[in-house]
């Protein structure tokens, strides 16, 4: 099932400590974790327990990025949602890349600097 745009549709947790993190949610959640083939290196995909398909995932922080738990909304556009983000008094903290498989994803702050992110899925 395909989500629809403009709702949660996907988590995601950054880490400096990708092999921390995954063991304390797959030990509280039972979790597991594998890379994503699709997206290069420092991704691996979250899937809950009883499930076949990932929910999340969890990326490797570097550089001066802070540890994060935040929601992933899919769009329609996420160049435009940006701008509109920006016009509400948002802020982009990251933004809009292409993963190598063609997903497109942007990293932004709403107006009481609450992080979330913003994406539009890889073509099929």
């Amino acid at each position: 099932m395909i989500p629809a745009h403009d709702t949660v549709a996907w988590f995601q947790v950054g880490s400096s400590d990708p092999a921390a993190a995954q063991r304390f949610y797959g030990t509280l959640f039972g979790w597991t974790f594998r890379a994503d083939p699709g997206s290069g290196e420092g991704y691996d995909l979250a899937t809950y327990s009883q499930q076949q398909i990932p929910s999340g995932g969890v990326a490797r922080l570097d550089g001066d990025d802070v540890g994060y738990a935040s929601f992933c909304v899919q769009v329609a556009d996420v160049a435009q949602t940006c701008t509109r983000a920006l016009e509400l008094g948002g802020k982009i903290l990251r933004p809009a890349a292409t993963t190598p498989n063609g997903l497109v994803s942007a990293h932004l702050l709403d107006a009481d600097g609450n992080r979330f992110v913003v994406f539009t899925p890889a073509p099929r």
